[in-house]
């Protein structure tokens, strides 16, 4: 499939990463870190039970992102993963985390009550979707297994589960197994459960997840008994930030895990207080981590979140293991986690705020962007059928949205107020905040407040911006708000805006922008009656970039005409698809988006002055001159 930007060749057959290609394992990452000595840890959520909560989870996965954990896992339920594109599927979260978020993902999967075709399936799926580590389970016992599979297939521990997959995919995956420190409950001993864990190792594993404990001694002996028999794999240490009286008591008869009788006393004196308990919760593991983490023995820790978020990011705060995501961003947008994407380092600007879908789009492509500034070939974006979506849905319910974009619309300067409310951070004539546009599920970018009081003045002159950055001459490759890329570089932006306009007034627009040479400028309309540039049709804009010691310019942010004409259509779409849609289909609302939608523009403008910078702001200003003359003559 062609690409853009000159992409060279990465390591894909058949659309798939060669199995040779190891650097996406996660054992890879963290032998990295332990011969660094750098300290890390990872996080493991479970798939919700419902659609909503799929979409909140994939959220949670966004935020967290920022504190760079070394990978995530989620735990395997089988339901779901089998057919179909099911929001709450294992597979299905695992793969938006890894592909939507940039977060290196491994899956759960547990052998009992499967067959080997089973598992081969699940394993090719899972292949499918780029992941490329498991962690390697037998599963529960429960009265519903059913005993004729059970015991008529060769998987009947997770030992087997990993040297089958050894067998049937050779080094593609990355496999972990689970450590029991207190020791297996159905084992016949704890050495004999020792045992058991150097042979899931010696059939295949990679390294170690232990179980939940509560005592730092209990994880050290485990280590000290599993380097006695011969084990030399990373055992990583599992911790659980209690939060809750009713799921600790679960997991408690769930896992037969011993707890120590202080926490038991502490949390049933506090079992009616929450808050109490969440707190007492914190300390604990705090303490623990803090134990665990002084020694030279364990490279980092491994969180058990009960899909939860305010806990475990005061516990890495504490332990001092949070590290945002500023330092370091390796480019200006958080690239896919995906190795089939290793080689990507070009990105059209466009998608600055909808990235999900621009992966979404790009996810079939063979080749992807890679550093060099060549011709743009025909990118085969991805069809434009994203709004059903879990994770690229606008995660508020309707009357939400209609409270931040108004319950009525009597004409298209109400729309000016909700873009201007949205940008100035003022409420709407309503009374609420405007968090969000459809082009825009976060809030506005750092970048953004530097021209924030420009962009309040065109918006509310009816100048509809959905994407701007500002000029950046040289900055520190460590800046604060625009570094990306490590130290010891300097970056560089030209100022960027992108608008909607009515066609009336992209005439009078037309007049202005031949008095300012160092601006390029691209305008569609929907159907493409309108396509107007003074750009070369196939040749990409550079609009951010980089310059390191002993590497080449990076260029990882450019304007690209061909996949303008992709995003046109998904940013006119959004107009109806989100927004019109929230009002009954004859109402004056509707009419007034659909209205809009048939007669605006969608405009581009690059100020290649990157040095100087403002003359964007110039152009709108004698457009502002120019309209304010015609309506006195």
């Amino acid at each position: 499939m062609d690409c853009q930007y000159g992409a060279k060749k990465s390591v894909i057959t058949d659309g798939i990463v060669d199995d040779n290609y190891d650097d996406a394992h996660i054992i890879q990452k963290i032998r990295k870190r332990i011969n660094s000595g750098d300290k890390f840890y990872s996080l493991e959520f479970f798939p919700p039970r419902t659609d909503s909560g799929g979409v909140n989870l994939i959220a949670r996965f966004d935020r967290l992102a920022i504190g760079n954990p070394l990978f995530i896992d989620v735990t395997w339920h089988p339901k779901g993963n089998s057919g179909g594109d099911e929001v709450t599927a294992s597979l299905t979260i695992a793969s938006a985390a890894l592909n939507f978020c940039g977060l290196d993902s491994m899956l759960h999967m547990t052998c009992i009550n499967s067959t080997t075709e089973d598992i081969d399936k699940y394993l090719r799926k899972a292949k499918k979707q780029g992941l490329r580590n498991i962690l390697a389970l037998r599963g529960d016992v429960s009265d519903s297994i059913d005993e004729s599979v059970r015991h008529t297939k060769e998987l009947k521990y997770a030992s087997d589960l990993v040297k089958h997959i050894r067998k049937e995919f050779g080094n593609y995956f990355g496999i972990a197994v689970a450590g029991y420190p207190d020791g297996h409950p159905e084992c016949s001993s704890y050495e004999d459960d020792i045992r058991r864990l150097k042979e899931k190792l010696d059939n295949g594993g990679d390294f170690v997840v232990t179980q939940l404990f509560f005592d730092a001694e209990t994880y050290f002996k485990f280590l000290r008994d599993c380097r006695n028999a011969g084990i030399t794999a990373p055992i990583i240490p599992g911790i659980l930030p209690i939060q809750g009286y009713n799921s600790l008591r679960h997991l408690v008869q769930l896992s037969k895990l011993p707890v120590p009788q202080r926490i038991l006393d502490t949390i049933e004196s506090i079992k009616d207080n929450d808050e109490a308990i969440r707190k007492f919760g914190i300390v604990e593991a705090t303490n623990l981590c803090k134990k665990l983490l002084a020694s030279d023995d364990v490279p980092g820790i491994h969180v058990y979140t009960l899909n939860r978020e305010e806990a475990v990011v005061k516990l890495l705060k504490r332990v001092g293991l949070w590290h945002e995501e500023s330092i370091y961003k390796s480019l200006p947008w958080r690239p896919s986690a995906n190795g089939k994407r290793i080689s990507e380092d070009v990105r059209p600007i466009f998608w600055a705020s909808r990235p999900k879908s621009y992966v979404h789009r790009t996810m079939m492509w063979d080749e992807y962007p890679n550093g060099r500034w060549g011709s743009s070939a025909s990118p085969a974006f991805g069809e434009l059928k994203d709004y059903h979506i879990f994770y690229l849905k606008n995660t508020s319910k309707k009357d939400e949205l209609l409270k931040m974009w108004g319950e009525k619309l009597e004409s298209v300067e109400d729309v000016y107020e909700i873009f201007t409310c949205f940008v100035s951070g003022e409420r709407n004539k309503y009374g609420y905040k405007v968090d969000a546009l459809p082009w825009s599920n976060d809030a506005l970018a750092l970048e953004t407040l530097f021209i924030k009081k420009s962009l309040e003045y065109i918006n509310s002159k009816g100048i509809l911006t959905i994407n701007s950055q500002p000029n950046v001459n040289a900055l520190p490759s460590t800046h604060e708000v625009f570094g990306w890329g490590g130290p010891n570089g300097y970056v560089y932006q030209k100022a960027y805006l992108e608008f909607f306009i009515s066609a009336e007034r992209f005439k009078t627009l037309l007049e202005v922008l031949p008095n300012f040479p160092m601006i390029n400028y691209h305008a569609l309309d929907l159907s493409e009656s309108i396509n107007v540039s003074n750009s070369d049709h196939h040749q990409p804009i550079a609009v951010t970039w980089g310059v390191f010691p002993g590497r080449e310019i990076l260029q990882p942010t450019v304007v690209d005409p061909t996949s303008f004409s992709y995003w046109k259509d998904e940013a006119f779409a959004l107009w109806t698809n989100q927004w019109a849609n929230l009002y009954p289909e004859e109402s004056k609302s509707r009419q007034v988006i659909t209205a809009a939608v048939r007669n605006f523009v969608l405009v581009n403008m690059v100020d290649n002055d990157f040095i100087q910078g403002g003359n964007l702001w110039k152009v709108l200003d004698q457009l502002f001159s120019l309209e304010a003359d015609k309506a006195v003559y």
